[in-house]
This record gives C-alpha cells, structure tokens and sequence, in this order.
C-alpha cells in the first residue's frame, strides 16, 4: 500500500484536493488521544490518503502540529502532496520548507492560481522548482484544473524515489535484507523450528523405539538413511515457502520490474541490457526456467552470456544449505549472511558477464525497453498460489530423487567388502571421498565428507544438506570439521558451483553440448577459485596464517592457468563461428549449430 500524506495551511483547498482525489471512497474519524477529525481515503485500491489537519508550521505545540508531526515521524509516508496558497507564497513556503527536511519524496500543489492571477502575481514554475528541488503542480482545485494527471505524477514521484540513482541500491540492498530476515528470523525460522521438533518427537524417536529390537543395518537404513536425512530436510520447506512469499509479493506488486530497470545502468557496463536481469531474477527461483527464459531476449549475444550467468543466481534448492550451516555457525547473523550470498551471486555474474563480453563476445549493445507495471497490491490468495507453484518442487524432490540418494547414500556409507559397518570411515563412500578430497583440500574441506556431499550435490543441490547429515549424523558433528571461515566458504562454493543436472540438461536443450559443458567446468572452476580466495583472506586475517600449504596453492595457480586457456579457446572458436554467421542481426539458427 502507498501511503499519501497530504499538508497544508488551514483554507488552502486541502480538503477540495483530498475530495477530488478520493471521491467518495473515504472515512472520517479521530486521530488518537484528541478530538481533530482524521480523514482517509482511497486514490484507488493500492494508494491511501491521509488529510492532515490544516497547520502553519511544524514547530508549534498545537495539538493539530503534534498530530501532523507524529504522523511523518512514525507512520510509512510514501509522499508528500503539499497544497500551497499561490497567492501567498511566503507564508505556506515556510511549512514546505520544514516538509523538506523529513527527506520524503514532496509534490507541490500551487492551489487558486485564478485568485493570484486576479492579484497581478505572476510565479515562474520552473524557477520555483529548480529553487526548492521538488516538484510543482499548478492547479486550480475548485474547477478541477490541472489534477486529472496527479494519479500519474504521484506514481513517477514513488519511481524517482525507488530508482533514485543514489538511494536505488541501497533501497534494493534493504529489500534483501528485509525478506531475508522475515525469512529466517520472523516467520521461516520459528516455522523450521517448529517442524523439526514435531519430526524428531513424534516420528523418529517412536519409530526409533519401535526398532529397537531389529536388524542393526534395517535400524539404521530406517533411522539414519531415511528418517534422519528427508526429517532433517523436510523443515526446510517453511524457508522456502516464505522466501518465495516475499518473491511474489515483489514481483506482483511491481517492484521486480523496476529492479530490472534499475540493474539497467550496471548491465550496459557489461554489455547486456537490463532486460537481461529478469532471467537472472528467475534463477533465483529455479536456473532451468531463468535458462528458458533467455529466448525473449533479441541478440544471440545476450542469451548466451545471461544463459551462463544465471545459474550463479543462489536458487530455492541452495537455501537448505545456507539455512543448515547458518543454524549452526552464523545464527545471530542469518539475514546478513544470505544477503551477502545473494549479492555475491549477482556480483559474480555481472563481473563473469563483463569478461565474456571482452573476450567470448564481441558485439553492440541491444536497446533495453521495459514498460514499468502499475504499482499494485497482491491479492492473499494469489501470493499464497505464486509461492506454492515455486516450493512445491522441493516437496517433490523430497519423496523422489532427495530419498533415492538417501538411500544409495546410506547404503554405500554403512557396508563395504564386509558387509554391514558401523565404522563409516571403512564403508564404500569413504574410499570415493578419500579419493576426492585433493581437490577440495585447499578450501579448506579437509574431511572426506564434505567432498561426498559436493559431489552428490551435483544430482540436486538439496541433496548435499541428505547426504550431511546421514554422515555426520548431527549438528554438532558438523561443527566440529569446520571454522567459522571455513563454513563461509563453503557457501560461497555452494553458491557459485556447477549447477544440477536439471539445469545441465535444459542448458544442453536450448544451446547445446558446448555450452552444457562451459557450463559444467566454468563454474566449478570459478567457484574453486571464489573459495579458495575467501579461505586464503579470510584465514589471514582472523587467524594470521592462511592455512594453505604451497602445493596447494600452485593448485591455486594452475586452476587460474587452466580457467585462461580454456577461456581463450572458447573466444577463438566462437569468433570462427561468427565469422560465417552475424548473430547480432539475425535470427538464424546459430544457436543450434553447436549442437
């Protein structure tokens, strides 16, 4: 909801203006604690109006000035609409003035513009304007002239604010951080919470009793391969649900939109056009649709490059990751760490963009229109509906492929060339992490686990939080094998590692073999490299060594040497290819010729 504030000096037309703008969808009452009459109304469904009492400035003691004062200080004022005596500039300019220092967003009503006319009194709008810094509406409210496009000029004043090339960013930023604290601290959280104690006493620890006097290898496959893993995943569902709530109620309500526009100004920096965004905002859903989704984009450039980048957006399958490791390591701190992993998500993609752009392709800049939806409020039902079509996917993938692996993942972790173990460092799984763990050891993943989680991740990213926790078996375990560095670390790798193999495949689907495999090997390697920056710096600057050995980073070194040449290749054979085709200036079937 929009909230209007509307000031002025006693018979200035205040409430003409409020009547004209509200007709007869308005209500009268008592602002609290006094007797002044407090009107609201309705410009239309999303954009209320409140009437504040007629006042001359606002650092008097009346009753009306307190009521007005509270008002801008402690309610959500979207805009200012101040209505002014044209005739009598100097008096009503001095509450404007005062208005001006709330740092809202103010239209200028200059009222009975016929009775100043009548006085001789000629006022330069423009002048005015450029003096105040704000914006200025001549009208004459009485014969209803000059008010049939303040509906327009209000919603323009709200997008100069939203999109305001200083306070844009920082708006966005808040945004974030705002869903991701009603995500994991005010509704997701407790929620999560709520369902993980409900498993653990009323269906695990029963059953548990139930199988006490059982085959071991038949507890354990029932308790820690299917109970313990899909009972430690399931809770995760009401993050999900909540974060996709807060999703849809930015995108219904218009604000998605103009996100859009605004990551226009970074985008053309980089060579894509801020239409390349929307995409990358449906990655944060699922990648496999946001790759879908570049077919409405114009050059063949822009497709392919955001194709690629828009798998780095942390998608709804990452979440129970993030949501595993900040219960355990960063529980004060949650919003902010998922803040960060979204932007770094974004960052990364627009920087990955700028090179593809320099090296791979090489071509004009596509002009950016987007029409900027009416700012509206999102029905209850059709919030709820939006955020149940995206999270039911996660459901599904609980009581399919999430509980396959579980099982393959229980089953290769409790036998081996014996038989049943206990010992699960002697089991299977173990010989295959054992034989991975070189490549991950310079991130600082030094147990064996981990690097089996990495792997399995590569089926569904949900399935690294299963596989965790049949082999650690608790939290507690968890952090036992990790710093606080570490465990950054390893999301930052999560957040940046080769997508799933949904995703793979759809990429294989629109662009081809080549690009599936770019895809494959570009983002593990960029995501290696990611993280084993942050554990170099992080590690030196809160335990002053870096904990890598000089093996591991010539690793370092040889994986950037690799990321080059692989680089290289790719921008020499793409230029071959577009020395037979323009992709710039047609809509030929390029795209399809490397498959």
């Amino acid at each position: 909801m929009i909230n209007i504030a509307l000031f002025g000096n006693p018979n200035v037309g205040k409430t003409t203006v409020f009547n004209l703008l509200t007709g007869s969808n308005q209500y009268v009452g008592n602002w609290p604690g006094v007797t002044i009459e407090k009107k609201e109304g309705y410009l239309n469904e999303d954009i209320k109006i409140v009437d504040l009492p007629g006042i001359y400035a606002m650092d008097t003691f009346s009753n009306e000035e307190k009521v007005s004062k509270s008002f801008l200080e402690n309610e959500d004022v979207d805009v200012i609409l101040n209505i002014v005596d044209a005739s009598n500039l100097s008096r009503n300019l001095y509450l404007t003035t005062q208005l001006m220092k709330y740092n809202k967003p103010i239209i200028l009503l200059l009222n009975m513009l016929d009775l100043a006319e009548s006085k001789g009194i000629q006022i330069d709008y423009d002048k005015l304007a450029n003096e105040l810094g704000i914006q200025i509406v001549p009208i004459i409210a009485k014969k209803k002239s000059g008010t049939e496009n303040l509906e327009e000029i209000i919603r323009n004043k709200i997008d100069n604010f939203v999109l305001n090339p200083i306070l844009a960013y920082p708006i966005f930023i808040g945004i974030l951080f705002l869903l991701f604290r009603f995500t994991f601290d005010w509704v997701g959280g407790p929620l999560q919470d709520l369902s993980t104690t409900l498993i653990e006493n009323y269906i695990i620890t029963p059953v548990d009793g139930l199988l006490a006097n059982s085959a071991p290898w038949f507890k354990s496959l029932i308790v820690d391969g299917i109970l313990g893993s899909l009972g430690g995943t399931l809770p995760f569902f009401p993050l999900i649900f909540v974060l996709f709530l807060g999703i849809s109620l930015f995108e219904d309500s218009g604000y998605m939109s103009r996100a859009a526009f605004l990551m226009d100004k970074i985008m053309s920096k980089v060579g894509l056009s801020g239409k390349a965004f929307i995409p990358m905002v449906m990655g944060m859903g699922c990648a496999s649709p946001a790759i879908m989704a570049t077919r409405t984009l114009e050059s063949e450039k822009d497709r392919k490059i955001t194709a690629l980048i828009s798998p780095l957006m942390t998608c709804g399958a990452k979440l129970p990751i993030y949501a595993l490791f900040i219960k355990i390591f960063f529980k004060d701190n949650a919003a902010i760490i998922t803040t960060s992993l979204y932007i770094l998500g974004i960052v990364v993609a627009i920087l990955i963009a700028l090179i593809l752009n320099k090296t791979v392709y090489k071509t004009e800049l596509e002009p950016f229109v987007l029409e900027l939806p009416e700012y509206r409020i999102p029905t209850l039902n059709a919030l709820l509906k939006n955020a149940w079509n995206k999270s039911k996917g996660f459901l599904y993938k609980v009581v399919t492929v999430m509980f396959f692996m579980s099982v393959i993942i229980w089953a290769m972790s409790s036998f081996n060339f014996g038989g049943f173990t206990e010992d699960i460092n002697t089991s299977f799984l173990s010989y295959l992490g054992k034989a991975m763990a070189p490549i991950f050891a310079p991130l600082g993943f030094n147990d064996w686990r981990i690097s089996v989680a990495l792997i399995t991740g590569l089926g569904a990213k949900e399935v690294v939080v299963n596989t965790i926790l049949i082999l650690f078996g608790n939290n507690a375990a968890i952090g036992t094998v990790f710093t606080f560095i570490t465990a950054y670390t390893f999301l930052v790798f999560c957040a940046l590692y080769t997508p799933c193999i949904a995703t793979l495949a759809t990429m294989r689907k629109e662009y081809g073999n080549k690009m599936m495999f770019a895809s494959l090997f570009y983002q593990f390697g960029l995501a290696w490299i990611v993280g084993f920056s942050f554990n170099f710096v992080g590690s030196l600057i809160a335990f002053g060594e870096t904990g890598v050995s000089v093996g591991q980073f010539a690793s370092f070194v040889i994986v950037i040497i690799f990321t080059v040449i692989l680089l290289n290749y790719y921008s020499k054979n793409n230029k071959s290819n577009s020395a037979h085709c323009d992709c710039s200036s047609c809509k030929s079937k390029c795209s399809q010729g490397s498959k």
